[in-house]
């Protein structure tokens, strides 16, 4: 049976709850995506669908099923091949999701948006939707529930960029209370952590924008400026601060100039404590445009503490044409001798727009190398597990990414993640579309995961 030509509807949220039946679903323990109810060819089908290592879904089964879909209500299109799930529950959260069907019959995630109060449904939501891999306790949210700072009273004119600048210096957890739809808050000036003052917290409740307006970094933290206070006598390795960033989109970030610490991070630098990312997005930052170490659209790290990694959970770089980051190298991501782990995550349309990479070709000022990511140094590790690198690309090398352990003994692990589409436009690692990897005998260990082209 061609799936094309015979999938019709799937029931919706109303009609579901109508009948008391359950919602399509995803397990990530069994990676089946459930959908009680789909009309084939006029017969009512519950089917279930897997989720391969390619992160696209497989047909596993398909059984008579108790209730119909009204017909007035399709949401298959035999002439897009878009097969549209009004309500999908993924761990308790329910989203708009829409599945492409590829020419070996198999579904592709191609949006998805969460189907609550508020959410904007119009841009790529946070992370890999059907990312299954456990995330690191680590990168589990900071508890938000005794903030101190909320910044506005109810309304979107009462969040400020201001109030959002010194609420950062301030320290600790930061929420925000500007009403029940989106609001994009444009910072007049780059907030920046002080070192000796609590950890910050920075959590938009799903609904807050940070924008640098094209103009400026948004999020500075760096324990050996001097400006910020510094705490101890060992600022490149020290424990604190931390800075989290969780349900909260950074947008249209620009570090372009900045030389403190050689610059980069359009929408985040970090140099000392620790970095995590939870459940948030990166929309169109950017750095220098070219330079051999130049790097970091969104995000630049240097120098974490004891060498743990940066935690990047349930978060998406780009996601969507036009939404992608840019910078001379390291679209999205780029530190040096910095370990990152990368959990359920999605990074699509990051450039590193650079030329003549590292060390620059003679005539040439360097860079473009790290479509994605950036991660060159010695002893670190690089984990992705449960994402999805796409259509991302490189003037130089490593379209996907770039990972240059100089004394080889850095690690590279890639499980159940997907990497397609990433083209380098000079140089890769043969076997490895979309990377370039100097790295400890035996790497990159990869299990789970596709490489494509």
């Amino acid at each position: 049976m061609r799936w094309a030509a015979a999938l019709a509807c799937v029931l919706t949220p109303a009609w579901a709850a109508a009948q008391g039946v359950p919602l399509p679903s995803f397990d990530a323990t069994s990676r089946l995506l459930s959908v009680p109810s789909v009309l084939v060819d006029g017969v009512a089908l519950a089917v279930q669908l897997r989720l391969e290592a390619d992160n696209r879904l497989s047909v596993a089964s398909a059984a008579a099923a108790t209730g119909m879909a009204p017909a007035s209500q399709p949401t298959f299109s035999v002439a897009t091949g878009r097969l549209a799930l009004p309500a999908l529950r993924v761990q308790g959260v329910a989203y708009r999701a829409v599945f492409a069907l590829d020419a070996d019959q198999r579904f592709r995630l191609v949006a998805a948006s969460p189907v609550t109060a508020g959410a904007d449904a119009t841009e790529p939501v946070a992370g890999n939707v059907l990312g299954a891999c456990a995330v690191p306790a680590t990168a589990q949210p900071a508890d938000v529930s005794r903030p101190q700072t909320i910044i506005g009273n109810g309304s979107p004119q009462s969040c400020t960029g201001d109030a959002v600048v010194q609420a950062v210096a301030r320290g600790g957890v930061i929420t925000f209370a500007c009403g029940d739809a989106p609001v994009t808050i444009t910072l007049p000036q780059t907030a920046k952590v002080f070192n000796n003052r609590p950890d910050v917290v920075l959590d938009g409740g799903g609904k807050v924008t940070l924008s640098g307006a094209g103009q400026r970094r948004i999020l500075y933290q760096n324990t050996c400026d001097q400006a910020q206070v510094w705490t101890t006598p060992t600022c490149q390795n020290q424990a604190s601060p931390t800075l989290t960033l969780q349900n909260i989109t950074l947008r249209d970030g620009n570090a372009t100039g900045e030389t403190m610490e050689g610059g980069g991070g359009g929408a985040v630098f970090v140099r000392g404590g620790r970095l995590k990312i939870i459940n948030s997005r990166f929309f169109g930052n950017q750095c220098d445009p070219t330079g051999p170490d130049m790097g970091g659209g969104a995000v630049r790290a240097l120098s974490i503490f004891n060498g743990e990694p940066v935690q990047v959970a349930s978060s998406t770089f780009g996601g969507a044409a036009g939404l992608g980051n840019a910078c001379s190298n390291g679209g999205a991501l780029s530190s040096i001798g910095v370990s990152w782990a990368v959990t359920n995550s999605v990074f699509t349309h990051n450039r590193a727009i650079g030329n003549g990479a590292n060390p620059a070709k003679p005539g040439t000022p360097g860079g473009g190398s790290g479509g994605a990511i950036y991660n060159d140094g010695n002893a670190m590790h690089l984990q992705m597990c449960g994402s999805v690198l796409r259509d991302n690309q490189a003037n130089e090398g490593g379209g996907a990414v770039f990972y240059v352990s100089n004394d080889r003994s850095g690690r590279l692990t890639l499980t159940d993640s997907l990497f397609e589409r990433n083209p380098s436009a000079g140089f890769e690692s043969a076997g490895f579309p979309g990377f370039f990897i100097i790295a400890a005998p035996g790497q990159p260990v990869v299990s789970g995961s596709v490489l494509a082209r």
